[in-house]
């Protein structure tokens, strides 16, 4: 029976890590095999799994021993293999399914950028141009159309289950309008329209995004009536005044793209408005390890960072807002509650 190990020594720790990538690669085999998916509450045989996703039983055992090394499925003394809780995050059916996302951090293209981290660190460049001759979300719809699915699948899974913890962190109460900034398909508007009964609600995002914006935004939704799609580019303006406004997980990008975007949001809410950003940390939190992972991934292929707690201050200060309150929304999420200096005039 192979179980997850702990506290190897330094040595055996290091070559672990060297083979980083043999465990991202167990990972999407499995997802891609659907391995979690035909694994049921009961342990199974590895005969009986290798027939439901067609493999070979001797290798797909030599995968499963691996992942079990990790805490992703366990050997039961028998040779049977269990789900564990992690396991169980592969499964497309899980309310906390982690499978598109685990696809994504493992994409073709990664596998091309991760060997070039040291020449994006000498340059601080993104490694994607010179790859594939173009920007990455370019690149990704016109060369990689599988891997923009898998893109828009793992954002739309993250952006459902942020949503939820969004929603039941943020008090709206006293407001009667929230935005929604580069909000993606609306997830988070959505669900503060379902905790607010009376509250307005915008949707901002580029069109190309907001054309799949959620259905119980969309007319005929039952949400519609409080709902209002805005296409445009929050860096060259945000066209919506409202009491509220949320940027979550947007300011990623190079330093005058997210200068820009704040100095949008403030010149469009005015003295008084409530701006709440809400980000990934790579100080301060339980996720480092997936937050500083994901912070060079963004210097791979956009040339962005995930922004420590100084950053993020120092990032909305400039931009003449109020930091009144930072807090965590959940393990890997953080409150930023400004405010825009004024009294609010209208």
């Amino acid at each position: 029976m192979t179980t997850a190990q702990t506290a190897p020594p330094p040595s055996m720790r290091l070559r672990e890590l060297a083979f980083g990538a043999a465990c991202a690669a167990a990972l999407r085999a499995a997802a891609r095999l659907g391995v979690a998916d035909a694994l049921g509450d009961e342990p199974l045989p590895v005969e009986d799994l290798a027939t439901a996703v067609k493999t070979e039983p001797r290798q797909l055992r030599r995968l499963l021993r691996a992942l079990s090394c990790y805490g992703v499925f366990a050997e039961q003394p028998d040779g049977r293999f269990a789900h564990t809780e992690v396991s169980r995050l592969l499964r497309e059916d899980d309310p906390n399914s982690l499978r598109a996302i685990s696809l994504w951090c493992t994409e073709p293209w990664t596998w091309d950028a991760w060997p070039k981290l040291d020449e994006a660190v000498r340059t601080g460049r993104n490694v994607v141009e010179d790859l594939y001759g173009k920007e990455f979300f370019p690149y990704l719809n016109e060369d990689a159309p599988e891997s923009a699915d898998v893109f828009n699948r793992a954002m739309t899974t993250s952006s459902v289950q942020s949503a939820r913890d969004v929603a039941e962190f943020l008090d709206l109460s006293g407001s009667s309008s929230v935005a929604d900034v580069g909000g993606g398909q609306g997830h988070v508007v959505a669900s503060l329209l379902e905790k607010y009964p009376t509250m307005r609600g915008t949707l901002l995002d580029l069109p190309r995004v907001v054309e799949n914006a959620v259905p119980r935004l969309r007319e005929g939704g039952d949400l519609a009536d409080r709902a209002r799609i805005v296409p445009g580019d929050v860096r060259v303006a945000v066209p919506v005044e409202a009491d509220v406004y949320v940027i979550k997980n947007i300011l990623e990008w190079d330093d005058e793209s997210t200068a820009r975007t704040l100095r949008n949001v403030r010149e469009a809410g005015g003295p008084g408005a409530r701006v709440v950003v809400i980000e990934n940390l790579v100080d301060d939190t339980p996720s480092m390890r997936f937050s500083t992972a994901m912070d060079l991934l963004l210097l791979l292929n956009v040339g962005g960072a995930k922004h420590t707690t100084e950053s993020m201050v120092s990032r909305l200060t400039e931009a003449g807002l109020v930091i009144d309150d930072i807090r965590p929304v959940n393990p890997y999420l953080h409150a930023f509650d400004c405010t825009v200096p004024g009294d609010r005039a209208r």
